[in-house]
């Protein structure tokens, strides 16, 4: 019966979307006045795509991508100061999804899925799997990856509203498929007598879901892949592997699109700036799509170029999401979902301008020049506006395939992901908060972290850190008094609370902060943090009181991040002699270091 109460809430909550669409649809409010012809057209793409007959275009049932050349060289101008371009690369598979590493001049590695693009002296692309750098490049295996499709971004409110409800509608169509199987044949059995998914979330439904958030791109697409870097103890393994297809990136933006919005930012002589431009992008995430450019003077660039119609979406596809789940009760309450969307609005509208992520990422230049161990590529500042921002090419795998290297390597890159957010918070007071593994690329022969993609960058105040500071010595220290002052200082508690809550709350800290309570190496993935912590999570959201403060949304996603990396490299890291470096040269503004001496003392 809880399959069926589930999909009726689903239902409900669909409903409310099929409103929403009525309200901005131009073809519905014709067909209201007698015009059926365009409401029978989208009515059957609407129809064929949920059964997967098409994808949602009547003049293609094909995935295929351009046979156009992928890279573009521009040679000098003409007499009449046009730009000539010279297509004379060979269209390759679509499986990059990452950031490149340039190995010579004849190969382009796709570090994150292991993949090397080899060009031979005919010309002629091949692609396969890098056994190891520097060794022969022509031996390659074949690699299976997840083909990216080539779709135009849905741009208008009214096509994302469509996108939304097909998407929904596809869910509750998988969701019956599988509550009449279960009706048949039984549910199926689960690992270690763990209790049965709802019908919803089965693996169809979830593979279903990772591809829809592909094709939407935007404000939905950053949601899945936030949940992509789980832990299983948090978010369902079918539903993680099939959000790994998120990871890998979104569907990929056709020149039809991509051209008007070069055009738009950088003028319509934008070629007369570089000396050659690869269509096939390095990387399609949620905002935008990243491709690799050379300029005149030979400098090798990365362009990440914004999706169209994304920007003025964001408010849109949020407020679809809240209403949806409000309706269906498909969030617990002590979640405050409202909270939530108002910080996500804010987050991805400054995430969308370019121009601010510019300035960040220049200060974080600026920030981490004398720290031995990060770099931060420059802004190439000709080539960048509000929708494109250009940077210079950097090498490195995601953080994340670092797992597969020696201990020692892994134990390094885990305390310097530790070292960095610690600096972040309490010397900087001003965070990259997106702790996609994608964002930081270990190159591995000079031992350094190349950071990108600041558009989540943001400062918090001092009066906040000094008092999270305090908090977070509390919690090393097992000090519970300390733990819930701070924590009421902070906001995260009321002083209204029961004992139960006041107990899970303070016990879910210690548990926070046991890699910063002992002395010696701390081995992350001996120790489930996320586990327990989330065996109090039930007791915490049904007597939490207050939502916990605007700066905590983007702070506990970078420390989450950065713990569960460490989790993910299975790195052992002195994380209390860390955290005591910072502790005892940091200056408080208001009273005295009250936890000082036990802190050094230990």
């Amino acid at each position: 019966m809880s399959s069926w109460k589930q999909l009726s809430r689903l239902v409900d909550g669909l409903s409310l979307v099929a409103k929403e669409i009525y309200h901005q649809s131009p073809e519905l409010q014709r067909a209201r006045n007698g015009d059926l012809e365009a409401l029978g057209k989208k009515a059957l793409v609407a129809a064929t795509d949920l059964v997967g007959l098409t994808s949602g275009k009547l003049r293609n049932l094909s995935n295929r991508r351009s046979k156009e050349p992928s890279v573009v060289f521009f040679d000098d101008k003409d007499d009449d100061g046009s730009s000539k371009a010279d297509d004379v690369s060979v269209p390759i598979t679509p499986e990059v999804v990452a950031k490149p590493t340039i190995v010579d001049s004849k190969i382009v590695s796709s570090e994150s899925i292991e993949e090397v693009r080899v060009v031979d002296r005919d010309g002629e692309t091949k692609v396969g799997v890098r056994a190891e750098v520097a060794s022969t490049p022509l031996e390659v295996a074949t690699v299976k990856r997840r083909r990216h499709r080539e779709r135009k971004v849905p741009s208008t409110p009214m096509a994302r509203a469509y996108g939304f409800f097909n998407l929904g509608a596809g869910l509750a169509w998988g969701a019956v498929k599988e509550s009449t199987y279960r009706l048949v044949n039984g549910t199926p059995p689960t690992q270690g007598n763990k209790p049965a998914l709802s019908s919803i979330l089965s693996e169809e439904n979830a593979e279903r879901l990772a591809l829809g958030l592909c094709e939407m791109r935007g404000a939905a697409l950053k949601v899945g892949q936030m949940l992509s870097i789980q832990d299983e103890s948090l978010v369902p393994a079918p539903i993680l592997n099939a959000l790994e297809l998120v990871r890998q990136g979104a569907d990929v933006m056709p020149r039809s699109q991509l051209n008007p919005v070069l055009d738009a930012e950088l003028g319509p002589n934008w070629q007369s700036k570089l000396a050659s431009f690869d269509y096939e992008p390095l990387a399609a995430a949620s905002i935008g799509q990243v491709h690799r450019a050379v300029t005149k003077d030979g400098l090798e660039v990365a362009m990440k170029i914004q999706y169209p119609g994304v920007a003025n979406s964001i408010e849109s596809d949020i407020e679809n999401v809240r209403r949806l789940l409000n309706y269906t009760n498909l969030i617990p309450k002590g979640l405050f979902l409202d909270r939530a969307v108002k910080v996500a609005k804010e987050e991805l509208a400054r995430e969308c301008d370019y121009e601010i992520e510019a300035v960040s990422q220049k200060h974080f230049r600026d920030l981490l020049s004398d720290t031995p161990g990060f770099y931060v590529p420059r802004v190439i500042d000709e080539l960048s506006s509000k929708k494109i921002l250009t940077t210079e090419l950097i090498s490195g795998v995601p953080i994340d395939k670092v797992a597969s290297l020696d201990q020692e390597t892994r134990d390094y890159v885990g305390r310097k992901m530790l070292e960095l957010t610690l600096k972040e918070l309490f010397v900087f007071r001003f965070m990259q908060t997106d702790p996609n593994w994608g964002n930081f690329l270990y190159d591995e022969p000079t031992k350094t972290i190349n950071l990108i993609d600041f558009g989540a960058a943001r400062d918090y105040p001092k009066k906040f850190v000094d008092d999270y500071l305090r908090m977070v010595m509390a919690c090393a220290n097992k000090d519970s008094k300390g733990v819930i002052e701070m924590s009421r200082r902070l906001g995260f508690l009321t002083g209204d609370e029961p004992d139960v809550m006041l107990d899970a709350h303070v016990q879910a800290g210690f548990i926070v902060g046991l890699p910063f309570a002992e002395p010696g190496g701390y081995a992350f993935r001996t120790n489930n943090i996320t586990s327990s912590v989330s065996n109090l999570g039930a007791t915490m959201l049904k007597h939490r009181l207050t939502p916990p403060p605007d700066e905590a949304y983007s702070l506990h996603r970078k420390l989450s991040g950065a713990f569960l990396a460490c989790i993910k490299l299975g790195a052992t890291v002195r994380c209390r002699d860390l955290l005591l470096q910072v502790y005892e040269k940091y200056q408080f503004d208001d009273e005295p270091q009250v936890m000082a001496s036990s802190s050094v003392s230990s």
